[in-house]
C-alpha cells in the first residue's frame, strides 16, 4: 500500500465522501420503484417491460461488481470510485432525457453499472482504510447511507411527482452527484495495493452472459412458460457460463473474482444470509408502491407518507446497531432480525382492496425492523476475517451474488404475479363472482401479491439454519490454520485463502 494511507486516516472526512456517494447511489433505486405506474402510462407500455428498468438497472450493478476488484487495483478505488460517481450522474442526465421506454432501460442499465462500481469502492475503502476497531461503526455509517435514502426516497418522489414530472426524479442526483466528485477528491487520500498484472476477458465475458442469460429466463418464464424450449435453454446456458466462469476464477494466476476467499465460512454464510435478507427485503419495495398505487389508487405522494415511518426507523437503527453489535455479536441480532421480516412479510400477505393503510404502515415498520437488525451484522461479520489485501475481491463477490439475486427476485416476482393473478381471475370466475372486470382485477392482482410475500417470507426463513454455521470470530480462521493466536493473521493467510 502506498504512503498516503499509512499515516493518520481522518475518520470523518473519509466516511462523509463515502456517504454521499453510497447515498446517490441507493436513492435513484429508491425514487423509481414509486414510478413505476406513472411511466407505465407515460410510455404506454406494460409492467413486464417497465419491470426491466428496475432490473435492469440492478442486473447491470451486479455485473459491474466483479470489475470492482480488478479496477480498483490497476486504478485506485479512490480514482475508480471518482469515475463511478461522475459516469452515474452523466447517466442520471441522460436518463432525464430518454425519448422511449427501451432507451430509458438502456441508460438506467448504464446508471447500473455505476451504481455496482460505487457500492463496491465504498465498502472497500473502509476495510482497507478505516481501523479495524472502528470498523463496525463504520459499515453502520455505510449502511444508514443505504437506509436515509429509502426514508426519504419514496415520500420525496411521491412529492416531487405530485408537483413535477417524472424527469426531476433523474435531475436531483447532479447537485449530489457533483457534491459527492467534489469530496471525494478533497477527502479520500490515494493509495493502491497488489496491482494486477492482467485483465481476465474470458472470466468477463463468462460472468456477464451468465448473468444477463438467467435474468432473462427468469424475467420472461410467465410470458414464455417455465417448460418451454427457450426458458430451459436460457437457465441452462446460464448455468454453464457461470460453471466456466468459477471454474476460470479458480485456475487463473490473475483472475476477475478471486473466488477462493468463498473457503472462509465465515464469509461464505454471511454472504448467504445477506442474499437472502436482501432478496426478501425487495419484495416488499417493489409491490408495496404497487399494491397502494393500484388496487389501493392511491397517490404518489400518500404512497410515500405510509412508507416513510419504517424508511425512518430502518435509517435510525443502523448507527445503534453499529453500536450494539460489539456487545451482542451477529448470530443473536442476525437471528432477532430474520424473525422480524418474517413477521412483517407475513403480515403483508394478508392483504385484501380497500385494507386500512395504517396496518401496511406497521407491517412494513415490523419488517424494516428486522432489516435493520440483520443488515449491519451480516455486512461486518463476512468481512472481519478477510485480510485487508483481499478485501476488493470480497465486497465484489458480494455485490455481485447479491444484486444478481436481487434481479433475478424481481423478476421471479414480476413472473409470479402475474401468474398468480391469473389463476385467481379464472378462480374468481369460476366462482361466480359477477362484480365487474375491473374489479375482478383488483381482487385477483391482490390475490396475487398475497402470494408472493407469502414466497418472500418462507425464504426469509432458510437464514434460521445458516446462523448454525457461524462460529465465533477468528474460530474459524483458527480451525483453517490462518491464525498464529487470537486476532494474528498469518502472512501467508491470504495465499490459503
Amino acid at each position: 500500500m502506498e504512503a498516503a494511507v499509512k499515516g493518520k486516516i481522518h475518520f470523518w472526512p473519509v466516511m462523509t465522501a463515502i456517504f454521499f456517494g453510497n447515498f446517490l447511489s441507493v436513492l435513484s433505486t429508491t425514487t423509481i420503484n414509486i414510478a413505476v405506474p406513472i411511466l407505465m402510462a407515460h410510455f404506454q407500455t406494460g409492467l413486464h417491460t417497465m419491470q426491466w428498468m428496475v432490473t435492469g438497472f440492478m442486473l447491470a450493478t451486479g455485473v459491474t461488481a466483479p470489475l470492482a476488484g480488478y479496477l480498483g487495483g490497476r486504478f485506485s478505488y479512490k480514482r475508480l470510485y471518482t469515475f463511478a460517481l461522475s459516469g452515474f450522474t452523466v447517466f442520471s442526465l441522460l436518463c432525464a432525457l430518454a425519448w422511449n421506454p427501451a432507451i430509458l432501460i438502456v441508460f438506467r442499465m448504464l446508471q447500473g453499472s455505476c451504481s455496482g462500481l460505487i457500492m463496491a469502492c465504498t465498502m472497500t475503502i473502509i476495510f482497507q482504510v478505516i481501523p479495524q476497531e472502528r470498523r463496525p461503526f463504520a459499515v453502520s455509517l455505510w449502511s444508514l447511507s443505504a437506509m436515509v435514502a429509502p426514508a426519504i426516497g419514496p415520500t420525496f418522489s411521491g412529492w416531487l411527482l405530485q408537483f413535477a414530472s417524472w424527469h426531476w426524479l433523474f435531475l436531483i442526483n447532479l447537485p449530489v452527484g457533483a457534491a459527492a466528485v467534489i469530496l471525494t477528491q478533497l477527502l479520500i487520500p490515494y493509495y493502491r495495493m497488489n496491482v494486477p498484472k492482467s485483465f481476465d476477458v474470458p472470466g468477463l465475458f463468462t460472468v456477464v452472459l451468465g448473468s444477463l442469460s438467467l435474468l432473462g429466463a427468469f424475467s420472461q418464464g410467465g410470458s414464455w412458460g417455465w417448460t418451454s424450449w427457450k426458458t430451459l435453454s436460457m437457465i441452462a446456458l446460464g448455468i454453464v457460463l457461470l460453471i466456466l466462469f468459477v471454474l476460470r476464477e479458480l485456475r487463473t494466476e490473475v483472475p476477475l473474482l478471486n473466488l477462493r476467499v468463498l473457503k472462509n465460512r465465515r464469509f461464505t454464510v454471511m454472504l448467504s444470509i445477506y442474499s437472502i435478507v436482501t432478496v426478501a427485503m425487495y419484495a416488499g419495495t417493489y409491490l408495496t408502491p404497487l399494491f397502494l398505487q393500484t388496487a389501493e389508487g392511491a397517490s404518489t405522494l400518500k404512497t410515500g407518507l405510509i412508507l416513510l415511518p419504517s424508511s425512518v426507523l430502518l435509517a435510525l437503527l443502523s448507527p445503534v446497531v453499529g453500536k450494539l453489535y460489539p456487545r451482542f455479536g451477529p448470530v443473536k441480532l442476525i437471528s432477532a432480525g430474520i424473525a422480524c421480516i418474517f413477521a412483517g412479510l407475513f403480515l403483508m400477505s394478508r392483504l385484501h382492496v380497500g385494507i386500512a393503510h395504517n396496518f401496511i404502515l406497521w407491517a412494513m415498520v415490523v419488517r424494516n425492523l428486522g432489516i435493520g437488525l440483520a443488515n449491519v451484522p451480516s455486512s461486518t461479520a463476512s468481512m472481519e476475517e478477510i485480510p485487508a489485501e483481499w478485501s476488493g475481491h470480497a465486497t465484489s463477490i458480494n455485490n455481485w451474488v447479491r444484486n444478481v439475486l436481487s434481479s433475478l427476485a424481481i423478476a421471479v416476482f414480476t413472473s409470479l404475479l402475474s401468474n398468480r393473478q391469473a389463476v385467481h381471475a379464472a378462480e374468481l370466475a369460476g366462482q361466480g363472482v359477477t362484480a365487474g372486470s375491473g374489479d375482478i382485477g383488483l381482487q385477483s392482482f391482490t390475490m396475487g401479491v398475497n402470494d408472493v410475500f407469502v414466497v418472500a417470507a418462507l425464504l426469509v426463513l432458510a437464514g434460521f439454519p445458516l446462523m448454525l454455521l457461524v462460529r465465533r470470530k477468528n474460530e474459524n480462521i483458527q480451525a483453517e490454520g490462518l491464525l498464529e493466536g487470537p486476532g494474528t493473521l498469518k502472512k501467508e493467510s491470504a495465499a490459503k485463502l
